[in-house]
């Protein structure tokens, strides 16, 4: 159903703000994007990133737009986890069947390409202008210098906050009667680190794999990048034994990675050097409802639902998020208030489900991935997988190289969870693991 031309802003130039604003400018809206930060296509990064992992949600949503062959030149296919564990030799996972991966992108590099996209498909931004406030009946916003300087207003059809895990259009949705919220900090932090690339500009680990140095409540992860290098992200404690808290000298650091992650010794003057240059940034859930105001206001991504981010799936949810957004309007025309109303009803529940999924998969990855049991269930599971692909799909496949939903994602996999409990439990399932008897009880227990 085609649409009147309206004058929406954005709030937010981040990937989703960005993304966004392709996709309302095809659909021949006016588009201006307001950033209290400056370009970031000017600045050096903050050293506060986690790669990116583009996975068949967001693929779907660039590929909707015609821009998913630009963005696969700067990224890298990785179709397996590479497992660091301390007194083993390195071991592969891999994560799906032949063809299925993950796709490394650095966040820094991502954005700088998407606003080049808006900005040729004649996306307006305004830079380091930030806003103070939002009449959201009026779909007004104020920016100014300051909260107490003189302020600029600015009048708008539609406005949507893409402006991150504390948005201030949030922020004023929030005053209103019966708006629900809640956040949730876990009491782990994270600190970005790198490791270069090779003189010759070549990785110095395996570059089509995940590396994850499990170390039980802490871990190292390593994604690359297209030039050689690879930036990792330590999650650890703030406070404790071994936390952020617990390193405060040059000494203790070295100490720490000689330790810890003896296979990266030859790196630890980087190492060590990034630790104390870059920030230690904490990790929120957040969620609300509703996420609309009338036919005026409508929080996308992060600013709505942000999650931590141990499924690599925050920027996925943040995209699919527009392109179901996208259809609804395909659906609905001019109706905007039944637009918005369907819209936050329809991604809710999927964005609760995957905040849950992103939660287990941080107790999953820091402790689960190098521990016996736990692995042998997955040799379980992806035995019968394999023999009947048709019965049996892995959560995370489900969740990364599926589009269902994802609260489809989190029933079946409970499901699947409680059939895996009885299957454990069974006598000598050590030396029974690939036997008919196993896979009969699995068809059984289904």
């Amino acid at each position: 159903m085609k649409q009147s031309s309206k004058n929406i802003a954005i709030i937010g130039s981040g990937l989703v703000g960005s993304l966004l604003s392709i996709y309302l400018k095809i659909m021949g809206h006016t588009i201006t994007v307001f950033d209290r930060r400056p370009d970031i296509r000017n600045v050096e990064f903050s050293g506060r990133s986690i790669n990116l992992a583009m996975s068949n949600r967001g693929w779907q949503s660039l590929r909707e737009v015609g821009i998913e062959n630009e963005i696969k030149k700067i990224a890298i296919p990785l179709d397996k986890r590479a497992m660091h564990v301390i007194g083993k030799p390195m071991y592969f996972q891999k994560y799906g069947k032949d063809g299925e991966a993950i796709w490394s992108i650095s966040r820094g590099v991502l954005n700088r390409k998407m606003i080049d996209l808006a900005e040729e498909a004649g996306v307006e931004f305004r830079f380091n202008e930030k806003v103070w406030n939002v009449d959201l009946p009026e779909a007004t916003l104020f920016t100014g210098e300051s909260e107490k300087g003189k302020w600029k207003e600015y009048n708008y059809d539609i406005i949507f906050g893409c402006d991150g895990a504390f948005s201030r259009v949030r922020h004023k949705m929030q005053r209103r009667s019966r708006f629900d919220y809640s956040q949730n900090f876990i009491d782990v932090g994270y600190k970005e680190l790198s490791i270069p690339a090779n003189e010759d500009g070549s990785h110095k680990l395996d570059k089509n794999s995940f590396h994850i140095w499990p170390r039980g409540n802490f871990m190292l992860i390593a994604m690359p990048n297209i030039d050689g290098s690879f930036t990792c992200t330590l999650f650890m404690p703030f406070e404790g034994e071994v936390s952020f808290e617990s390193i405060k000298t040059k000494e203790q650091a070295t100490a720490f990675f000689k330790t810890y992650f003896p296979n990266v010794r030859k790196e630890i003057e980087n190492l060590t050097g990034d630790f104390f240059k870059n920030p230690t940034s904490a990790m929120v859930t957040i969620k609300c409802y509703p996420w609309t105001y009338w036919d005026k206001v409508a929080l996308v991504g992060d600013s709505a639902h942000a999650i931590v981010p141990f499924y690599g799936q925050g920027m996925n949810a943040g995209f699919e998020d527009i392109f179901a957004l996208k259809q609804i309007i395909e659906k609905h025309g001019d109706d905007w208030e039944t637009i918005f109303e369907t819209y936050q009803k329809e991604r809710k529940p999927n964005a609760d489900a995957i905040a849950e999924l992103s939660y287990r998969n941080f107790v999953e990855m820091s402790s689960k991935t190098a521990d016996a049991k736990f692995l042998l269930q997955k040799k379980i599971e992806k035995r019968f997988a394999e023999l009947h692909p048709d019965k049996w799909i892995p959560a995370y496949s489900r969740v990364t190289f599926s589009n269902k939903p994802y609260a489809e994602a989190l029933a079946m996999g409970d499901a699947q969870e409680e059939i895996m409990k009885e299957v454990m439990q069974m006598p000598h399932i050590e030396s029974l693991w690939d036997s008919d008897e196993v896979e009969q009880k699995i068809l059984s227990l289904l």
